[in-house]
């Protein structure tokens, strides 16, 4: 069943008392309903995917990124460049699901299992929101002291304020919040830019390494797994698909077509600049520190205080400025798509405030206990991988069923592109947790 008919739910009419927001429906609609093309005309399709791209520069990123570059040089280049290609498939299924049915992935669970059978895909989506966080709000509270020497439990406190005022926007309607982390998205990658500009790396030897496999043993594997969890991430599956079932109505199949065809558009674009970052990240932590005599950096921490001597104090303020704008935007993301979860599955809405004090939680446990903050983000993201066959199997159970989608189903060989990736990530994670297991 599509959304053809559908009317606008109490979230969309909440939206179109918001002029922005309301402006950016219309624009959207006349442009489908025209037919127009051309890149003047993306402009109100520019959002959904935006948002769920912040979720692929987050601090667990930078986190795994940096182990990776000083650790093995270029060599886990191509990992990036996997993950970030196997993410625009499946943000683009997300996307799709939304718009045709008019729910999201959570919900359409919940229509379609059992109530045992959600509560433990709720669990473990619930699991995967909570690492999610955790890295989040451990990599602002890190920059905070790096920049400013706030302690960290106090730093904690001042993000949580600080994402909580951001996710107040929401009542505003969708086009702010899009704009405020399209502006967050934006900055961090011209962080990375200067960054790249400092170092200089050597473009051949990133060339090489970008199209040329490489696992090696236990420790790149873990860093490999923890790549593709911090990239192919289980909340940002969720929450675009509820992006984009309400943002823009329509009427016709006609109309859905050209909605799903700009949809696209915009994923691969917002996908493919996140994921320069994310290579970015790579190439600066490799062309820094993989020198024979700085390779053992593994935290952020550490590689703040060496990249400082090396390269400059400008290289190392950047580097902790891009972190904490990630560190905020992230965090806000992550809250929103901990939403869509746990009212898609089970029904409960949790006042946002209250959900923001339990979400603090973990990172306030981790800092009391004194644990090492990036193997704390590193092992987050190897948990997002493990749990990231949960979304990625509902993604491919829906868009396949020709009840469902009707014409959109997926067709045959981007099912079967789909099922490879999947099926990828899954040996990935069974050798690493053999390999933990040894």
């Amino acid at each position: 069943m599509t959304n053809m008919d559908s009317q606008p739910s109490a979230e969309a009419i909440t939206y179109s008392q918001n002029s922005s927001s309301e402006r950016t429906r219309f624009e959207a609609a006349t442009i489908l309903r025209e037919g127009k093309t051309g890149v003047k005309s993306m402009r109100p399709f520019i959002g959904p995917a935006l948002i769920a791209s912040i979720a692929y520069i987050d601090p667990g990123n930078f986190a795994t990124n940096v182990q990776a570059g000083a650790s093995f040089g270029y060599k886990l280049l191509w990992v990036v460049v996997f993950a970030n290609l196997a993410a625009m498939l499946f943000q683009s299924l997300s996307a799709k699901i939304g718009i045709v049915t008019g729910k999201n992935l959570a919900e359409l669970s919940r229509d379609r299992f059992s109530k045992p059978v959600n509560l433990v895909l709720w669990m473990l989506s619930e699991i995967a929101a909570m690492a999610t966080d955790l890295a989040e709000f451990l990599g602002a509270t890190i920059a905070f002291n790096l920049l400013f020497g706030i302690p960290l439990l106090w730093g904690t406190v001042l993000t949580g304020i600080i994402t909580y005022i951001f996710l107040l926007v929401q009542d505003r309607g969708f086009r702010p919040i899009e704009i405020a982390i399209g502006v967050f998205i934006a900055f961090t990658g011209v962080c990375f830019i200067a960054e790249l500009a400092i170092v200089k790396p050597d473009w051949a030897d990133v060339g090489r390494h970008i199209v040329t496999p490489f696992i090696g043993g236990k420790d790149s594997l873990v860093l490999i797994v923890g790549i593709i969890g911090a990239t192919v991430m289980p909340h940002a599956i969720f929450l675009h698909s509820a992006l984009t079932q309400d943002r823009v109505l329509t009427k016709t199949a006609s109309e859905r077509k050209n909605l799903i065809r700009w949809s696209n558009i915009e994923v691969i674009v917002a996908l493919t600049f996140a994921g320069l970052i994310n290579l970015s990240m790579v190439i600066m932590a490799a062309t820094a520190f993989h020198d024979g005599i700085h390779n053992d950096v593994a935290s952020i921490e550490t590689a703040y205080l060496t990249l400082t001597p090396i390269l400059g104090a400008a290289a190392g303020t950047i580097f902790v400025v891009a972190l904490l704008a990630s560190g905020i935007a992230s965090s806000v993301v992550g809250t929103m798509a901990g939403q869509v979860v746990i009212q898609g599955f089970i029904k409960i809405r949790i006042p946002l405030l209250l959900r923001r004090l339990i979400t603090m939680i973990p990172a306030f446990i981790v800092i009391r206990l004194g644990y090492d903050t990036t193997k704390v983000l590193v092992f987050s993201q190897v948990v997002l991988s493990l749990v990231l066959p949960v979304p990625l199997i509902l993604l491919l159970t829906f868009s396949s069923d020709s009840k469902l989608m009707g014409e959109f189903k997926i067709k045959r060989p981007a099912f079967y592109i789909a099922c490879a990736l999947t099926s990828v990530i899954l040996v990935f994670n069974m050798i690493l947790v053999v390999q933990q297991a040894s």
